[in-house]
């Protein structure tokens, strides 16, 4: 049985570990509210530059030079490129090990496929280092601040394979933010992009070329894809280490109840047997 000293430094230990994990828990939810922030300003954006390349495209579809751009090339997947987006750190539940469970997931689904990471994350590039797979890249510190230029050559290293035909396709896994408790894992296809079939063009008068504005425009939705997810990512990220540290700390004040109630019990069984002790001595003096 532990002695009365180790039962009170376990005690002072988790204690100790208690206030670090809460000091944590504040930390990821000032950042939280920063990141979510981005979330909520990026999605409109997102949303109404999809928008605008479905009607641009919907303008050119008839426009023999459509069916040839790079960025739209239908190929068989045969080699295909992942985008991984995890953490620089740990101590955020299961966001990590759920990413790249998914990504070893997508790797066997593709089994006949040539599987290329590029690996945006600390994690992520400390778990595929020690495995076979090719990585073509490995980018850290994104997290630390989401900028709109990182993943623009992010997107840009992956169309200049795609245009030059080293790669088949590109997927993007990550997790989206959802709430304080809910991330959902999310997998994209980021080219070749897919353009609306059918669609009844705007009434819009065009000053330029609608060929000539797709052509932009293109580019900068695989940017914004990219950029979208990193910001994504690293919401679910703040939220995922919020609700850990927050268990934590909770599982922490459970410890430290158990280990002061036994305690009180080790110190009253002492207490006892020094007590049984006197008598028994006083009785057998008398």
């Amino acid at each position: 049985m532990p002695s009365l000293i180790d039962i009170r430094r376990r005690i002072r230990t988790v204690r100790n570990t208690q206030q670090i994990t809460k000091a944590m828990k504040m930390v990821a939810a000032a950042r939280l509210r920063r990141a979510q922030e981005r979330v909520i300003a990026a999605r409109p954006y997102a949303g109404m530059f999809s928008k605008l390349l479905s009607n641009v495209a919907a303008a050119a579809a008839r426009d023999e030079r459509l069916a040839s751009h790079p960025l739209l090339a239908q190929r068989d997947e045969k080699r295909i490129q992942l985008i991984l987006v995890t953490s620089d750190r740990g101590l955020a539940g299961a966001f990590n090990s759920n990413l790249i469970k998914a990504a070893v997931k997508f790797i066997d689904e593709h089994e006949g496929a040539r599987v290329e990471l590029e690996l945006l994350g600390r994690k992520g590039r400390d778990f595929f280092r020690r495995r076979e797979v090719t990585v073509t890249g490995e980018v850290i510190g994104l997290a630390a601040k989401v900028r709109y230029d990182d993943a623009a050559a992010v997107a840009k290293k992956v169309m200049e394979r795609f245009s030059a035909g080293e790669i088949d396709s590109v997927y993007i896994l990550y997790n989206e933010f959802k709430s304080v408790v809910s991330q959902k894992l999310t997998i994209e296809r980021v080219l070749p992009l897919s353009l609306p079939q059918g669609q009844e063009p705007p009434d819009y008068i065009y000053e330029q070329d609608p060929m000539a504005l797709l052509e932009t425009l293109l580019p900068r939705y695989v940017e914004i894809a990219v950029y979208s997810a990193l910001v994504e990512s690293t919401a679910a990220e703040h939220a995922a280490r919020m609700t850990a540290m927050d268990a934590a700390t909770s599982n922490a004040a459970e410890v430290i109840d158990r280990l002061t109630l036994h305690m009180n019990r080790v110190r009253q069984s002492s207490i006892t047997n020094e007590i049984i002790e006197v008598v028994s001595g006083a009785a057998a003096l008398e």
